[in-house]
């Protein structure tokens, strides 16, 4: 009891020092606590969308996925004949059957041919509407469509691009581009999962999505009273026979819910990753708040000793305080972290995917992680301070506060220190001397880890060293003041050093993260640079198919040299070794291909490959499955006929574009697909004759006015779109390090906050002397910002070190380029800076307004 009472006066005494410490632990636990309600209710909603959206039974058509959501090589989606409707209808326990169509390989376009489709890369779904449609849809505004020229859309789409009754707007599919006026408005009675929904009657969809009447994507089965689903299923199975795929609602949902929650998985766990980064950064703080109270109170601790306290009493007193600083920063971010839910689901919003709070899931799992997160960590990082404190002798009662250094320790954490970073050292160089990514990825991490480790541990022998530098180079120009500054970050290394790594971890993962991207980017360029030869690429950036009539527009192009088609699709191979490899990509193009793509062969000419019954293989399978040129490979193509091809070219496996592709010529692919089952081109390229590319790029983009769907981009504009992606991905990235950038701040005020504390006496002499409360706020910021500089200049170090060992294994995926990006690297060196000025503001700024005798009167 004596313990706790000790460590409740000391916590509620020292309540302003630990409260930076306890925004570190509530931030923290608010980051995963957060991200584990917002991923909770994102589920919640998904499955309350797919319950309601579900029928009993559901038929679909051969090829279709579970999700119902697959497009043919076509374009079009998978049907079935109309006749299956009229056999459900007759099956045993059905109560109903509604036949539907619908499509998400399709753009939606307004007057003006602006897209309609959201820019959150949800779908765009275009369907006919019925009953199953109506019970999760609410007619607001006018009607359901009835004829041809009359579409329904739903009210988020409506409102985002202002669209009005009466207003006319294009579907543009596989079959062509029908136009209607809008009739309705209807609101989703369920959450939008941010899909821009479209609706027509029955006759229309089928003619406009499919190009074909009397045909079905599904069949939605209700089951009559007392029914099951099961038994409906099995009936509507025996019923239609097993070329169609009949799944319940159960299936249908979980489906569904499996490819949703991949997703939700990958981005629950890597904000999880960020929110644990943060952890470890709020350890360096916690740590360091912990070892400055117990050397401020030395005296007072060795006076408890004095007086009978035990070793154990003083370490548990000290764990007691962490105890309670991990309890009320945790029991505050489980709070802060529903409210950082309800942030996300605006943000979705703001996107389309409009999230209900009705819907916020808490589950009863989540504070628990919470707390146990928080306080654990928290305890554990006050452990060495509390053993430390539990050292102090009594006759400490006789000395100043701050306990001396242990210099023996000091040495064992040098050379400890030394060896971890040395075996990182020897793990980055194995992988960058690996000749497999796999096996260089295990070395990499291990590196990674180590050197990240050794980093800490040694920062107290490297902050001497470098701080000393820093101090020469940025603080010597301020005279007296500045030399002052470099000595009082000089004074605790060990202070210095931890305050140091809390920013030098969040900043290592911002410089090795611009590094690979940089340099994927460079690799990118100088790939595209190297291998293709053609102008223009076309294709469509939400994956639709390119059309015979966009294709004609653009062989009609004026100023073209050539167009080359490139067409994408499976077959079953069967090799020379007798091995049979089912639904194995092959890629069919024009002989032109071999011109727009300089492709490295090993053996043989790519441009053979494109002769009558010839194909290309890469080097990998080639040896795999012992072909060599002249080798014939039994090629059954999807929806077409088995041809005998024969091997004219080995391609280079190191390729980046186009990696592990299997060329045949599209006369090849013509001669055994039926021009009904033929697939519609991936993309198209243009070559533009010479001197004459900027008038044909302007000629391209006017020809495919009418195709909106379609993207013409040059090589520049290529690379631009690649560059813009990974800087996309990066600036995600480094949003979510902003956390662990924010508590490495705090740990910085709290380290200056603690350190005027205890120079309390020290600044009151100093101002006694002559020094103005202007040059002391001086010294501190300055002091502030060398401690930046310090962990800044070992972050972007190490995380430049780390990103160089990743390229080299991406090296071996042919990204070849090392491009260190030197002004985000200076920028955020520069801005470390002024995060250090910024730091400094509030304990500078009460270190200025100290009452010099009672400063000097301090004990």
């Amino acid at each position: 009891m004596t313990v706790m009472k000790t460590s409740m006066r000391n916590f509620y005494a020292h309540k302003g020092r630990m409260a930076l410490s306890a925004v570190a632990v509530l931030l923290s636990v608010a980051f995963v606590c957060g991200t584990l309600v917002f991923t909770d209710t994102m589920n919640t909603t998904f499955d309350k969308l797919f319950a309601a959206t579900s029928s009993d039974v559901t038929v679909s058509a051969k090829g279709a996925s579970d999700t119902g959501e697959t497009t043919a090589d076509n374009g079009k989606p998978p049907v079935m004949p109309a006749s299956v409707l009229g056999a459900v209808r007759k099956a045993d326990g059905v109560k109903s059957a509604e036949g539907t169509v619908f499509s998400t390989s399709v753009t939606v376009v307004d007057a003006d041919k602006d897209s309609l489709s959201p820019s959150s890369g949800a779908p765009t779904i275009v369907g006919n509407w019925n009953a199953n449609e109506a019970r999760t849809m609410k007619i607001t505004d006018g009607a359901a469509p009835q004829g041809s020229d009359q579409v329904m859309v739903d009210e988020d789409t409506a409102d985002k691009h202002h669209l009005k009754l009466g207003e006319e707007i294009g579907v543009i599919s596989a079959v062509g581009t029908h136009t209607a006026k809008i009739s309705g408005i209807a609101a989703f009675q369920v959450t939008n999962p941010g899909a821009a929904i479209f609706y027509l009657d029955t006759a229309t969809a089928q003619k406009a999505l499919v190009g074909e009447s009397n045909v079905y994507t599904n069949v939605n089965v209700t089951a009559a009273s007392g029914v099951s689903d099961a038994q409906l299923q099995k009936n509507v199975a025996a019923a239609i026979g097993a070329d169609y795929k009949v799944q319940t609602a159960k299936e249908t949902a979980d489906a569904n819910r499996q490819d949703v929650g991949s997703f939700l998985d990958v981005m629950k766990y890597a904000m999880l990753g960020f929110a644990g980064i943060a952890f470890l950064v709020g350890i360096f703080l916690i740590i360091n708040t912990f070892s400055m109270l117990v050397a401020q109170r030395t005296r007072e601790i060795g006076l408890m000793r004095a007086i009978g306290s035990s070793r154990k009493q003083v370490n548990r007193s000290v764990l007691a305080e962490a105890l309670l600083l991990g309890v009320v920063g945790s029991l505050l971010g489980v709070g802060a972290g529903v409210g950082i839910a309800v942030g996300l689901m605006k943000l979705m919003g703001m996107t389309g995917m409009n999230l209900s709070t009705d819907d916020l899931t808490v589950a009863w799992t989540t504070p628990v992680v919470g707390m146990v997160l928080g306080v654990v960590v928290t305890v554990l990082a006050a452990y060495l301070p509390a053993r430390r404190a539990g050292k102090v002798s009594p006759m400490a009662a006789l000395r100043d506060a701050g306990a001396p250094a242990d210099a023996k320790a000091g040495v064992v954490r040098a050379v400890i220190g030394l060896l971890l970073t040395g075996a990182g050292g020897a793990g980055l160089y194995l992988a960058s001397a690996a000749d497999k990514a796999a096996e260089g990825s295990l070395w990499l991490g291990l590196g990674v880890v180590l050197s990240l480790i050794g980093f800490v541990v040694i920062g107290p022998l490297l902050a001497g060293a470098v701080v000393r530098v820093l101090g020469a180079i940025v603080l010597r120009a301020f005279g007296p003041v500045g030399r002052m500054a470099e000595r009082n970050a000089l004074r605790n290394p060990r202070r210095t050093g931890a305050t140091g790594a809390a920013l030098m971890i969040g900043l290592a993962l911002v410089a090795c993260l611009s590094v690979v991207g940089s340099s994927m980017v460079a690799s990118a360029t100088e790939e595209l640079d190297k291998s293709v030869g053609t102008d223009f690429i076309i294709q469509s950036d939400s994956g639709q198919r390119m059309t015979p009539q966009a294709v004609q527009a653009i062989k009609a192009v004026p100023g073209l040299e050539r167009v080359t088609e490139y067409k994408w699709t499976q077959a079953d191979f069967t090799t020379p070794d007798g091995k049979t490899l089912d639904e194995t990509a092959i890629t069919a193009a024009d002989p032109t291909y071999a011109s727009d793509l300089r492709v490295e062969t090993v053996s043989g000419k790519l441009a053979d490959a494109y002769r009558p019954d010839s194909m290309s293989v890469h080097e990998e399978f080639a040896k795999d499955h012992k072909i060599t040129l002249g080798s014939k490979i039994s090629v059954a193509f999807k929806d077409g006929s088995t041809a005998r091809l024969t091997v004219r070219a080995v391609t280079s496996s190191d390729a980046v574009i186009d990696k592990g592709a299997m060329y045949t010529s599209i006369d090849t692919l013509k001669k055994y697909v039926p021009a009904a089952k033929l697939p519609l081109d991936q993309l198209v390229f243009a070559t533009a004759k010479d001197g004459q590319q900027d008038a044909a790029y302007t000629s391209l983009k006017s020809a495919l006015h009418d195709y909106p769907q379609y993207s013409v981009r040059d090589q520049t504009d290529y690379k631009q779109q690649l560059k813009d992606q990974i800087g996309q991905l990066l600036n995600l990235i480094y949003g979510l390090l902003a956390l662990a950038i924010i508590v490495a701040v705090l740990g910085v005020v709290n380290t200056l906050a603690l350190s005027v504390v205890e120079r309390t006496r020290e600044i009151g002499l100093m101002r006694a002397i002559g020094l103005s409360r202007r040059q002391l706020r001086r010294m501190i910021r300055m002091e502030s910002v060398v401690i930046a500089l310090f962990g800044a200049l070992l972050g972007l170090g190490l995380g430049m070190g780390w990103g160089a060992t990743a390229q080299q294994l991406l090296a071996l995926q042919g990204l070849n380029v090392l491009e260190i990006p030197w002004p985000t690297i200076i920028g955020v060196f520069i801005g470390s800076a002024f995060v250090g000025l910024f730091a400094a503001l509030i304990p500078a700024f009460r270190a200025g307004r100290m009452n010099v005798l009672n400063a000097i009167a301090t004990e």
